[in-house]
Order: C-alpha cells, then sequence, then structure tokens
C-alpha cells in the first residue's frame, strides 16, 4: 500500500525516505491498535509488541528480494508488514480467525506466508536460527542465488543454538544474514548483567564471521548496512552478522510491569525513536509538513480499521477442519 503523501520535488531520495518512513508509521499503529485489542480481549494470548524498533525490519526488508527468505521470532508483526503481507491477513491471524495468515492457528507468534518466503514468527528463544541455516543450506546445494535473513534478539546469544548456528554457517559458507535486533534488555535483564561480552557481533567475529553494528535507530543506516552484507553475500563472501542497536518501548510482552528500567530511561529513548528521527530530518529539509504528515497518518488509520474490521468479520475455523494439516497413521 502507498499512502505517501506527494513529496516537495520528485527526488528519489526524499520519496524514498519517505517510504520509509509510511512503512514505520505502519508498523508502529498497527502495534499500537494491537495493544488496544489485547486489552478489550479481542486478541488473546501472548502479545510482544515491536514498537521502538521499526527501523530494523524497514531498514533490513529494502536489502531483500522477493525471492529471500526471511525467519523471525515471536515479535514479528513488523517484519511480517515490512516484508509485504496482507495486514488484513496479519490482523485476523491476531485475532485467531481463518482469514489469517496461518488460519488462525499461529496467532501472534506464528505469522507464516508461504508465498512472501516469510517462515514467520517462532516461540523459542533462538529456535529460528537453526531453521534458517537449513534454508540457507537448501539453497545453496541447489545453486539457488538467495539470501535467507534471519532476525533475533540479543537473548539468544546466551542460548547453544546461536552458537552452532553461526559456527555451520561459517563453515558451509552458507548465504545468510544474521540480524541481531539488540533491545538491551532480552525478556527483562539487562545486557550488562548476563553477558560478560556485551557486543554481540564480536561472539559472532569469534567464529569467523564478518560482523558490524549499526545504530537500529537509524533506519537509513540498518538499509546501508543491510544492503552492504546482502551484496557481499551474493558475491559469494559467505555469511554476514548484523548488530542493530535498538531498544523496545514498550515491554517485553503485555505482562511485563517493567521493574528492570526507569521511564526516564524509556522517555530518553523515545525522543530518539525512528520515526521521530526521519520525521524530524525530512521536515528540516522542506520535504514534510504538518499537513502531509496528518495525510499519511489517516491513510495509515484507514488502512488499519479495515484490517480491524476484516478481522471481526472473519469466521474462526470450524471444528470439522481442525485436523487439516495433523499427520494420522492410515487405518490398518
Amino acid at each position: 500500500m502507498n499512502v505517501n503523501p506527494e513529496p516537495a520535488g520528485n527526488e528519489p531520495e526524499t520519496r524514498h525516505l519517505l517510504r520509509l518512513l509510511q512503512e514505520m508509521l505502519r508498523i508502529r499503529r498497527f502495534e499500537e491498535r494491537c495493544a488496544e485489542l489485547y486489552m478489550e480481549e479481542k486478541i488473546r494470548g501472548f502479545l510482544h509488541l515491536y514498537i521502538g524498533e521499526e527501523a530494523v525490519a524497514v531498514g533490513v526488508m529494502q536489502a531483500l528480494t522477493a525471492e529471500d527468505a526471511v525467519v523471525a521470532t515471536y515479535r514479528e508483526h513488523g517484519h511480517a508488514l515490512a516484508r509485504g503481507l496482507d495486514m488484513k491477513a496479519v490482523m485476523a491471524e491476531m485475532f485467531g480467525k481463518i482469514g489469517g495468515s496461518s488460519r488462525g492457528r499461529g496467532g501472534s507468534m506464528h505469522i507464516f506466508d508461504e508465498e512472501k518466503r516469510f517462515y514467520g514468527g517462532n516461540a523459542i528463544v533462538a529456535g529460528a536460527l537453526p531453521m534458517a541455516v537449513g534454508l540457507a543450506l537448501a539453497d545453496k546445494l541447489q545453486g539457488r542465488a538467495r539470501v535467507t535473513c534471519c532476525f533475533f534478539g540479543e537473548g539468544a546469544a546466551a542460548e547453544g543454538e546461536f552458537h552452532e548456528s553461526l559456527n555451520l554457517a561459517q563453515l558451509w559458507q552458507l548465504p545468510l544474514l544474521f540480524v541481531c535486533e539488540n533491545n538491551r534488555y532480552a525478556m527483562g535483564t539487562a545486557l550488562a548483567l548476563s553477558e560478560s561480552e556485551q557486543r554481540i557481533f564480536r561472539k559472532a567475529e569469534s567464529y569467523g564471521l564478518a560482523a558490524q553494528e549499526v545504530d537500529g535507530m537509524q533506519v537509513m543506516a540498518v538499509e546501508a548496512a543491510a544492503r552492504e552484507c546482502c551484496e557481499a553475500i551474493h558475491q559469494g563472501g559467505g555469511p554476514r552478522f548484523l548488530e542493530c542497536l535498538t531498544y523496545r518501548f514498550r515491554g517485553h510482552s503485555m505482562f511485563d510491569t517493567q521493574l528492570y528500567r526507569t521511564s526516564g530511561e524509556v522517555e530518553q529513548w523515545q525522543q530518539k525513536g525512528p520515526i521521530l528521527q526521519l520525521r524530524q530530518r525530512l521536515e528540516h529539509n522542506g520535504a514534510l509538513d504538518e499537513n502531509q504528515w496528518q495525510q499519511l497518518e489517516q491513510a495509515v488509520r484507514r488502512e488499519i480499521n479495515a484490517a480491524v474490521a476484516f478481522a471481526e468479520q472473519s469466521a474462526f475455523e470450524p471444528e470439522s477442519e481442525l485436523c487439516r494439516g495433523v499427520y494420522q497413521e492410515p487405518a490398518s
């Protein structure tokens, strides 16, 4: 969906930045609406919001093609929208409805879309990394010029799958982009209290991977770094590791009391949020004014309202379909 206001001038860079702003705003407002719907008990189960981290998903997706694969975490609504999944299908999945991307069976943590090569959310910390290794290995063995992109949080660095996956990816020189979304607290423990080496990309370097860190609150910086990584992978340079330093403005989940950080700290990070920074840059350059901003807001809200209406009208899967897709031994 393109809801960009007409930019001042026709500069390609300005149009691109406005599109990045639009994509981040779509994720932000979608997540905020999901929080409201959760409180209304229309969305049930667990809900992990991506608010504050939008620049990572949006920036990285600019470097990927439709043929590339994406594997994400349980905080994957933003990744799904940035990847191009239909917002109606994503919202219906949140509702557990049959119109959802996984027919309502996955919910918030298991959004999936085969056509978009979005191998979705994974409820296990670091659980997506071995799967990404498998996808990348398959592409290499089949001679396909693809990249597999795997998103995960810094908490995954404490899991064995993280180290096993990095080791194999480098050993087999797989076409794999590891993207660590370092929000500094994992579930609720400051990184300084859990990791002796807090620069996660250094761990990747210990396995021989080319690794770097980038300001995950700057969407342009993330995009540039991701494009550089993907270009190197396509040239046969093996896997790459990108650590995006970011910050989630909401709790780990809706049940999080956030006793591990102060409200003042959160407010400081909000002042350098990715949407705010890009909006201010565009305003400073005369490419965005208040009227154009309101046009963006209104268009995004219309899209979200349509998605909610679709989800509410969609049916729950009938009981007769509950065994669909479940393997059963044939009767003897």
